[in-house]
């Protein structure tokens, strides 16, 4: 009775979006029920099982395995291999699309390999669909969908990992019908199977190290996106925001993906692949990234720290004393330039000063379009390397200097501020801690350790720390 009158409030008020409304009932529903946990597991127990003995079906294998009319005669080795990936994953993808559909009916095999073809029609029509299989190691994030279909979607996460990608499933933080959760992969048995030798990530703020160490030790990662209603990018852990930002591609599928990722206005990071079935048949779309939008790989970043350390190498060699110079970029929204004309400004200060040392300046080696994970995933293993000598965080004193090195008075918004203000220094100072314990000569100068303490981690793509945004 309270849900039928909560639901008559928000029809009348008009001021809910259906998706937040569905959230709101099924809390409170959940609320009266939480010693039962799931109500919906024997439901999706049930589905899995459907799902199962369908695949094992000598219909539904004989039309997955069947040959297309005309890939047999490919020109080339390379052609019908491509042909023969893009039939598979457009007979799994139509599996998926009709999970709903086929609940209580599954089609006969003539039916089936007609909406088979189907789906191989319009993925073939769709240009580049497919084109991350010619990039080797590459990560994939494939989303889940409410209408269930898990081991259909187990079907598609082992062709990209048979053809040597890393793949990374999203699931529900907890109930959301028949989307599956962390608990329906560990405790359904015909689930655990298909996703044996994967890993799952309960950590749902994970750092960019740890998730990278996880994608090179478990090449299948399940995670949750931290919500338990329709995709909503905004309300999603950072675990999930990471697991977007290492991906090369994006999987989706259903109805409420094709509204929340094809017909929106909203530019993406990431390319999507997205389909679903309505009542104009199979439908599949593949959205680009927005074109100024680029994507630094583990290998670049690595590349770009080994670079540093073989100046400071060559420095040491020299007789010069390597110094880290620490300081506020981007801590400050909206004064990324100032702060990269301040430091360049101090730093050849110090150059000028001390010509017997090498000063490692991080705004020169800044390349646009990294952000905060990116920086300090390149700075750290400049940092650990061993080769600082004097490790030298920015004061307020230093600010004022390099103010006044480039004529300008010191505005209000960098009064008092010095690198006890940065997300980035914070958590350098943890890691220039850390580095003298292992090596007591190396000397750090600049605000005390114990001043570090406002700041807390990089909010997801960002150069700032995620609590300023909500004040």
């Amino acid at each position: 009775s309270f849900c039928l009158y909560r639901f008559r409030q928000a029809v009348a008020a008009s001021n809910v979006i259906p998706s937040r409304l569905v959230k709101r009932l099924t809390s409170y529903a959940l609320s009266l029920t939480e010693d039962l946990g799931d109500p919906w597991t024997e439901r999706k127990r049930q589905a899995v099982a459907w799902q199962k003995a369908h695949l094992a079906s000598e219909d539904v294998r004989a039309a997955l395995d069947a040959i297309g009319q005309g890939e047999a005669d490919s020109s080339s080795i390379r052609a019908r291999r491509r042909a023969m990936d893009l039939l598979h994953f457009a007979r799994y993808a139509s599996l998926c699309a009709n999970v709903r559909a086929w609940s209580e009916r599954f089609p006969d095999r003539e039916e089936l390999e007609d909406h088979f073809q189907e789906a191989e029609a319009k993925f073939k029509a769709l240009k580049g669909a497919l084109d991350i299989l010619d990039k080797p190691a590459s990560t994939v994030l494939f989303l889940s969908d409410a209408d269930g279909g898990t081991l259909y979607d187990a079907l598609i996460l082992r062709f990209f990992l048979s053809r040597g990608h890393r793949v990374i499933y999203a699931v529900k933080d907890g109930f959301y019908f028949h989307n599956p959760t962390l608990q329906d992969i560990a405790d359904v048995p015909a689930l655990a199977e298909a996703f044996k030798g994967a890993w799952l990530c309960k950590d749902k703020a994970i750092t960019k190290n740890e998730l990278l160490r996880l994608l090179r030790e478990w090449r299948l990662i399940v995670l949750s996106d931290g919500t338990r209603e329709r995709l909503n990018l905004a309300r999603t852990s950072v675990a999930f925001a990471r697991a977007w930002k290492e991906a090369d591609l994006v999987v989706a599928h259903g109805w409420r993906k094709r509204k929340r990722l094809i017909e929106t206005s909203a530019e993406f990071t990431r390319d999507i692949l997205c389909w679903w079935e309505d009542k104009d048949g199979f439908q599949v779309r593949l959205r680009r990234h927005h074109p100024a939008e680029r994507k630094f790989t583990e290998i670049e970043l690595s590349d770009m720290a080994d670079e540093i350390i073989a100046g400071m190498r060559d420095a040491k060699a020299r007789g010069q004393s390597v110094m880290f110079y620490s300081c506020v970029i981007g801590s400050i929204p909206g004064e990324v330039k100032t702060a990269s004309a301040l430091v360049c400004a101090f730093v050849q200060h110090l150059r000028e000063r001390m010509p017997n040392a090498y000063v490692v300046n991080p705004a020169e080696h800044f390349v646009e379009g990294m952000d905060g994970d990116d920086l300090m995933y390149m700075w750290e293993k400049v940092q650990r390397s061993g080769l600082i000598s004097i490790w030298r965080f920015q004061t307020a004193e230093d600010i004022e200097t390099a103010f006044a090195l480039l004529g300008r008075e010191v505005p209000p918004k960098w009064v008092g501020k010095d690198s006890t203000y940065s997300t980035g220094c914070t958590k350098e100072m943890r890691i220039a801690c850390d580095v003298q314990r292992s090596n007591p000569e190396m000397q750090i100068i600049g605000p005390s350790p114990d001043k570090f303490f406002r700041r807390s981690d990089y909010g997801v793509g960002k150069y700032f720390d995620a609590t300023l945004a909500h004040r």
